[in-house]
């Protein structure tokens, strides 16, 4: 299965609640942090709500 690799690229400053609570429960914490995530349709949900702060890869 394929796996995505999430970078956090902006700042979670000044963002919605909803949004930063979406960054720490990706694991994300602080500009820099990557994780790497299963890719599952709920993982998709939550990088989408937070793709204006995140970059996206697909891993093999």
């Amino acid at each position: 299965m394929a796996t995505l690799r999430v970078t956090q690229v902006r700042s979670a400053n000044s963002v919605k609640r909803n949004q930063a609570e979406t960054l720490r429960t990706l694991g994300l914490k602080k500009i820099g942090d990557v994780v790497e995530k299963e890719d599952l349709p709920h993982y998709r949900g939550m990088v989408n709500t937070v793709i204006h702060l995140v970059t996206v890869e697909e891993v093999d």
